[in-house]
């Protein structure tokens, strides 16, 4: 059954050819990505003559209804938002039975390019500078009572060696009391969860290993014991954390313990 799903989608979901124009307005250039519901362009905008990106729900998708609310449901989501790390949405749009909405550009590196095509390194004191940033986000999301839930580093880009968060499509707003304490504090801890792996991947940039056998991180990595503590708490094999200001405690400490702190 899968199978025949993934044929049908490669039959059903071509990129739209660079050169159409969208909405009497969006010149396509390139395909930026394609993910589980998304096909991602940059565009020209011919009136503002800006880069902008649009993202289309795959034409395999558009005839579930159930597909069709999770991509309204980004949508809703990002509007509701206003962070300068996060892209902004214009507007929204349909043709030919197709879905779509516009986007902010966000012009840098993806990180899982950077690490694996351009193989750049993060050191210690980088990496946790970067989960700073990334915490401030997400601080910001869960405060608007939305969690990401996707946190993985093909959905961070790099500009100007500061991070930006894009790919909302597995987000959940929670409204009114829609779920429990509980439920809330587990879709926390997922993003929390997230945000250990990503900075154990901007760690594992700098490590080079001679031996066959591979180890935990814990005895492969040097690493400040304040950052061990930290990441452990993360990926909750030690006790886990409950919000954000508890993280930035431990993340000041590591912080500290390499000479250097956030504000």
């Amino acid at each position: 059954m899968r199978s025949i799903r993934k044929l049908y989608q490669f039959f059903v979901d071509i990129p739209i050819e660079a050169g159409s124009t969208l909405n009497d307005r969006f010149e396509v250039l390139r395909v930026l990505g394609t993910g589980s519901y998304g096909i991602v362009y940059l565009c020209k905008d011919l009136k503002t003559l800006e880069n902008k990106v649009i993202k289309q729900l795959r034409p395999s998708k558009r005839k579930k209804r159930r597909e069709i609310e999770l991509f309204e449901n980004e949508i809703k989501v990002m509007r509701s938002l206003n962070h300068p790390r996060v892209p902004a949405v214009y507007e929204t749009f349909t043709g030919n039975g197709n879905y779509f909405y516009v986007m902010s550009f966000i012009e840098g590196d993806n990180l899982e390019d950077l690490i694996f095509e351009k193989k750049k390194t993060f050191k210690e004191k980088e990496s946790l500078l970067i989960l700073a940033e990334l915490l401030e986000i997400v601080k910001e999301l869960h405060f608007n009572s939305i969690y990401h839930r996707d946190l993985r580093i093909p959905n961070i880009i790099m500009k100007k060696n500061h991070p930006y968060l894009i790919d909302f499509g597995l987000s959940k707003r929670v409204l009114n009391n829609e779920l429990n304490q509980q439920k809330i504090q587990e879709l926390k801890q997922q993003d929390y969860y997230d945000l250990g792996e990503i900075l154990l991947y901007l760690l594992y940039t700098t490590y080079s290993s001679e031996k066959k056998k591979a180890l935990p991180w814990k005895e492969e990595l040097s690493l400040e014991k304040e950052t061990v503590f930290l990441l452990k708490r993360l990926l909750g094999t030690k006790e886990t954390y409950s919000n954000s200001r508890e993280i930035l405690v431990d993340l000041r400490a590591a912080l500290k313990a390499g000479q250097q702190d956030i504000n």
